[in-house]
C-alpha cells in the first residue's frame, strides 16, 4: 500500500492517491472527516484554522461505501485559495500582473523553515515556491490517509489512539487510562489533548504567553496502538523492520525532531534487566509480555504489546518576532519573512502522527498478508492470532 499527495497551501486543493486498499472495505467521508476535525482542533491554532473547513471529497475507488481495490482519491479543498487565486495561479501572468508579483517576492528565508535549503536546491528566487509545498498544510490529506489506514486496522481489531504529554517543557504525569476508547475521549476533552488536567492548564497558560511574545513553542506527543498481532514486520532486513518504518514516519511530519518507542531514552539510563519485558504465557492470552518497556516491537517486530510511540515537535519556524535572516537577493541582514503562523500546533500534530503510525502498521500487516480483499485479509489474521496463542 502506498499514497502520494498533492497540492500547495494556497493552491485551489490538497489530494492523496491511495494504492493498495483491498476491495470491500467500508469506506465513508464521514470516517475522514472526524479525523480532518480532529486535525484543526488544538489551543495554539492560527487564524488559517478559522478559515478552512476541511472536508474531504472521495472521487475514486469507492462505490456505495465500499472500496473497490482500484486507486482511492481523496480531495480537500482551500477555502483560502479565493484569496490567492492570482498569487497561486496555474496560468501565466501578463506584464502588468508579473511587475505586481515581483513586489510580493519573498527573499528572506526563515530560519528552521525549509526556504533557503529549497530555494537553492530548486533554483527558486522567490521563497513562496517553497513554502507553499512545506507548508504543514499538507499534513491534512496525510490525515486523510491516515483514516483509511485506522478504518482498515478497526475491521482487524486494532484500535489507535493519540495524547500530548508536553508542551514547552511542562510534562503530563497523571497519564492513567484503561482502553484507547477512554484515551480518546479524555484526549479529545481537552483543548491541548491532554489526559493531566493540572498540566493541561498550565500548557495552556505557556501557548498564551508565547503567543503574547510573539513566539512559539514545541512539545511531545504519544501513539498507542492496540491489538497488533504478533510478528508483523521483520528481522532479516533492516529496511522491513516495522519500528524503523514507523520511527522514519514520524520524523517524516512537519517540525518532527525526534522519536522513541516504549521508554526509549530513558533505557540508556537502565541496566538491561530493568528495560527488558518478561515473557509469560496463559491459556487465555498466549504469549504475552509482563511490562511493555519496549513499547511493542522486539527485532523489528510487533510482540503483540501496544505499540507505543513519541514524537518531538520543534517550536514552529514563522515567528511574528521574526529571526534574523539575510535577504538573498541584496545579502543585507534582515528580519526573516512573516507568514500567518500557529503559536503552538502539537495538539494538532498528535493526530498527525496518529495517522503516520495508523498507515505504517496498517501497510506491513498488508505485506504480510494477502490484501485484495477485505473478509480474506480479515480471515487471515485471524487465523494469525489463533496460530501464535496456540504456538
Amino acid at each position: 500500500m502506498r499514497y502520494l499527495t498533492a497540492g500547495e497551501s494556497h493552491g485551489p486543493q490538497l489530494t492523496a492517491i491511495i494504492e493498495g486498499l483491498p476491495a470491500g472495505m467500508e469506506l465513508l467521508a464521514e470516517d475522514v472527516n472526524t479525523d480532518l476535525l480532529r486535525r484543526q482542533k488544538g489551543h495554539g491554532r492560527g487564524r488559517r484554522m478559522q478559515i478552512e473547513k476541511d472536508l474531504v471529497a472521495i472521487k475514486s475507488g469507492v462505490r456505495h461505501g465500499h472500496t473497490l481495490g482500484s486507486p482511492v482519491t481523496l480531495v480537500v479543498e482551500n477555502d483560502d485559495w479565493k484569496h490567492w487565486t492570482k498569487i497561486m495561479g496555474i496560468e501565466q501572468l501578463d506584464s502588468e500582473e508579473a511587475a505586481e508579483e515581483i513586489k510580493r517576492k519573498i527573499t528572506r528565508p526563515r530560519p528552521g523553515h525549509a526556504d533557503l535549503n529549497g530555494g537553492i536546491k530548486y533554483g527558486h528566487r522567490d521563497m513562496r515556491n517553497v513554502l507553499e509545498r512545506s507548508s504543514a498544510r499538507e499534513t491534512t490529506v496525510r490525515v486523510a490517509a491516515g483514516a483509511a489506514a485506522k478504518k482498515l486496522l478497526k475491521l482487524l481489531g486494532v484500535e489507535i489512539g493519540s495524547h500530548v504529554i508536553e508542551i514547552g517543557g511542562i510534562r503530563a504525569e497523571n497519564l492513567q487510562f484503561e482502553t484507547i476508547k477512554e484515551l480518546q475521549e479524555r484526549s479529545e476533552a481537552s483543548s491541548v489533548r491532554c489526559l493531566d488536567e493540572e498540566a493541561g492548564a498550565k500548557m495552556i497558560e505557556a501557548i498564551d504567553q508565547a503567543k503574547k511574545n510573539g513566539d512559539s513553542i514545541g512539545g511531545v506527543v504519544e501513539v498507542i496502538a492496540e491489538g497488533m498481532p504478533i510478528g508483523i514486520g521483520s528481522y532479516v532486513h533492516y529496511d522491513r523492520k516495522l519500528d524503523a518504518k514507523v520511527a522514519a514516519a514520524i520524523v517524516s511530519i512537519n517540525a518532527f525532531k525526534g522519536v522513541e518507542i516504549g521508554i526509549g531514552f530513558e533505557a540508556a539510563r537502565k541496566f538491561g534487566s530493568e528495560v527488558h519485558d518478561e515473557i509469560a504465557w496463559n491459556e487465555e492470552k498466549g504469549f504475552y509480555r509482563k511490562t511493555n518497556r519496549l513499547g511493542g516491537f522486539e527485532g523489528g517486530m510487533t510482540n503483540g504489546m501496544p505499540v507505543v510511540v513519541r514524537g518531538v515537535m520543534k517550536p514552529i519556524p514563522t515567528l511574528y518576532k521574526p529571526l534574523e535572516s539575510v535577504d538573498i537577493d541584496t545579502k543585507e541582514t534582515f528580519s526573516a519573512s512573516i507568514e500567518r503562523s500557529d503559536a503552538c500546533a502539537v495538539p494538532a500534530a498528535a493526530v498527525v502522527a496518529e495517522a503516520a503510525v495508523a498507515w505504517e502498521l496498517a501497510n506491513a500487516i498488508l505485506e504480510q498478508f494477502n490484501g485484495d480483499r477485505m473478509d480474506h485479509l480479515i480471515r487471515q489474521v485471524e487465523e494469525h492470532k489463533s496460530y501464535a496463542k496456540e504456538f
